[in-house]
């Protein structure tokens, strides 16, 4: 029994992966394509995607954001619980990085479900705003340059319907949230932790999943 959440050695991470990771191929596969790749580091974990899919699945997600694609792992498991008319905003402003995924969302069947927008994010979001989209998504994941995370954060929760859903991921920044610091991408993170708390507009929930995901459900 515990009252707080278990510590995951070597062992006991992989325990977990071998009886709840349900991988799609493509996943498998982009995973795999990333690995080697020198940011590597910047990829969700397998468990991340399936626990963000199951959140999808859960609110019967119709349309979403993506705000970080990277090689597009979190975009094709949020797009693979989508239902084949669902609708993806994915949002990243790097060809070289969103390459890499398109060919497993091609093999996966969920190419046609996904709108990757080559631009600031914030400029996408205020074009979206400008286009009368304002409570018209479901879902949005943030996973993006950290410093921008709160203008993010303000257009995402215009653009949800009530009851949607914001996930906010490195929360906990390998701790580095927990202890003074003047490193620009940990205050920043540090003073949106704070605000969220503190914010009457959401109910929240920060877990300790991967690197610290938030969830922030509009009211």
């Amino acid at each position: 029994m515990s009252n707080r959440s278990l510590n995951l050695d070597d062992t006991l991470y992989q325990y977990l992966l071998d009886h709840s990771l349900r991988e799609h191929p493509a996943q498998l596969g982009l995973r795999e394509a990333t690995r080697s790749h020198q940011a590597a580091g910047m990829q969700i974990s397998p468990e991340q995607g399936q626990f963000m899919a199951m959140l999808v699945k859960l609110l019967g997600v119709r349309r979403a954001i993506e705000i970080g694609v990277f090689t597009g792992y979190s975009a094709l498991s949020v797009a693979l619980a989508l239902p084949d008319d669902g609708y993806l905003l994915a949002c990243d402003i790097s060809d070289d990085y969103t390459r890499i995924g398109k060919p497993f969302w091609h093999d996966a069947g969920i190419s046609h479900k996904i709108d990757l927008q080559l631009a600031p994010a914030v400029d996408t979001l205020d074009q979206r705003l400008r286009a009368g989209e304002a409570g018209q998504y479901d879902f949005a994941f943030i996973d993006a340059d950290k410093v921008s995370y709160d203008a993010y954060y303000e257009r995402c929760l215009q653009l949800l319907r009530p009851g949607g859903l914001i996930a906010i991921d490195n929360v906990l920044w390998s701790g580095a949230v927990a202890q003074p610091s003047q490193e620009p991408d940990t205050q920043a993170l540090q003073a949106l932790n704070r605000k969220l708390h503190a914010d009457t507009r959401i109910d929240l929930s920060m877990l300790p999943l991967s690197d610290g995901l938030t969830l922030a459900r509009k009211r």
